[in-house]
């Protein structure tokens, strides 16, 4: 589906939101695993979150939909049943990558399959640490999907450093050192995201090497009742709509507030962002309040390395922030966007050449500046969800509006992303 978007002149209201996607693959995930059941307020509505609970459900797990929560029966320590068929992540990598931290920790085969667009994305990433871990795993040549696992006997707690920030080959190896009555300890140099340890209540200390957190079959979930916050991903979206709608002010509900995953509202901040926090909650180790956003000037800057794994997923809508913000914006050390759902940086710049911006694609980052001299664009979404609603939002800031081709990828994490925006247009 094409969508065609005009130009909105004010923003306004409350805005709900569905719960944090990282969040919930790991609520669905974890409520799985403990024995007994589980309630999850506030899942999110994805498509991604969805193919976890199907892989789930394909290994015996009951997953019913009860008025305003989900409640799930897990199965308890290495009592999933065997699939009668492929696992399917579809299109989501963070499915992919942790669940198979579990299967290779499973007394039975299986295999891991996805989409077109996951089947290139890179898995040597944990299959390094969980072979390490005595789990048996096959791959392609170039090691993508389809996964193959097979028993294994025993898993082994390791000592392992992260070569990059990455939270989904840390959970990998977290999930799959939940087997073991070993422990293993994940040691990580730059910060990423921390749901996994703390929704598990993990043991973590700091010293001169990083963050080192430490797991082992003592920390097996055990049933809870989940809050999922709303996902500050999707909530960048609309937060940065309203600093650069003329007059606007949104108040977003109940966001997550997780400091590993608030780098948007640091560098917004930066770049001359009103963005006013209420009340703070918490629930399971996890903290969210209120956000209201007011219309602001904005101004780009330079945004360091060290806060790039905190922000990497909102670095499309940024980009798309920076065309309305005073002088250049840059950004380097993102080679990781190259291996998301699409290329993002490559989709990026071919998007703003079409303004008629100047732009420098780098090996591992991006360039752009100057006015924009065409304001009726037709945007590509390249099938990536986070590219399709940034341009959206992009194409209601232009003067004659803009088209972006294949929208409906969006429902890979926002299937309401319209009729959100619908409901804040003044």
């Amino acid at each position: 589906m094409d969508k065609y978007f005009n130009n909105i002149e004010k923003v306004g209201g409350e805005l709900e939101l569905p719960g944090d996607k990282s969040i919930s693959h790991r609520a669905v995930m974890f409520s799985s695993l403990a024995e007994g059941k589980s309630k999850i307020f506030n899942l999110s509505d994805g498509e991604d979150v969805l193919s976890t609970r199907n892989c789930f459900k394909q290994m015996g797990i009951n997953v019913e939909s009860k008025g305003n929560f989900i409640e799930i029966t897990g199965k308890g320590f290495k009592n999933f049943t065997r699939p009668s068929g492929f696992l399917n992540a579809g299109n989501s990598g963070t499915t992919a990558r942790l669940i198979s931290g579990i299967l290779a920790a499973q007394n039975f085969e299986s295999e891991l399959i996805g989409d077109e667009s996951l089947s290139k994305r890179p898995m040597k990433r944990i299959i390094t640490p969980l072979t390490a871990m005595n789990g048996k795993i096959k791959a392609s040549e170039d090691y993508t999907l389809p996964l193959h696992f097979y028993p294994s006997e025993e898993i082994i707690g390791i000592n392992y450093e992260l070569p990059v920030a990455s939270a989904q080959v840390k959970s990998a190896v977290l999930l799959a050192g939940l087997h073991s009555e070993q422990i293993t300890s994940v040691i990580e140099k730059l910060p990423s995201r921390d749901h996994t340890e703390k929704m598990l209540g993990l043991k973590t200390r700091f010293n001169e090497s990083g963050k080192i957190t430490f797991v082992s079959k003592d920390d097996y979930p055990v049933p809870k009742t989940y809050f999922i916050p709303s996902d500050i991903s999707t909530a960048a979206f609309f937060i940065i709509l309203s600093l650069l709608v003329k007059n606007s002010s949104l108040t977003v509900k109940n966001v997550s507030l997780n400091p590993t995953r608030t780098g948007i509202l640091d560098v917004l901040k930066d770049m001359g962002a009103r963005i006013e926090k209420g009340s703070i909650k918490e629930m399971n180790g996890e903290v969210f309040g209120d956000l209201t956003i007011h219309y602001s000037k904005l101004h780009n800057i330079k945004i360091e390395e060290k806060i790039i794994p905190n922000i990497i997923d909102e670095i499309p809508i940024l980009s798309a922030a920076s065309v309305f913000a005073d002088g250049k914006f840059e950004i380097e050390r993102v080679s990781e966007l190259r291996a998301k759902e699409t290329d993002r940086i490559n989709a990026i710049c071919h998007n703003m050449r079409l303004l008629g911006l100047d732009v420098e694609e780098k090996k591992d980052g991006f360039c752009i500046s100057g006015k924009v001299k065409n304001n009726t664009p037709v945007f590509e979404s390249f099938g990536d969800h986070r590219i399709a609603m940034s341009f959206g939002i992009l194409s209601l800031l232009l003067k004659d509006g803009g088209k972006v081709n294949n929208f409906d990828c969006a429902a890979i994490s926002n299937p309401d992303f319209l009729g959100q925006l619908s409901k804040i247009s003044v």
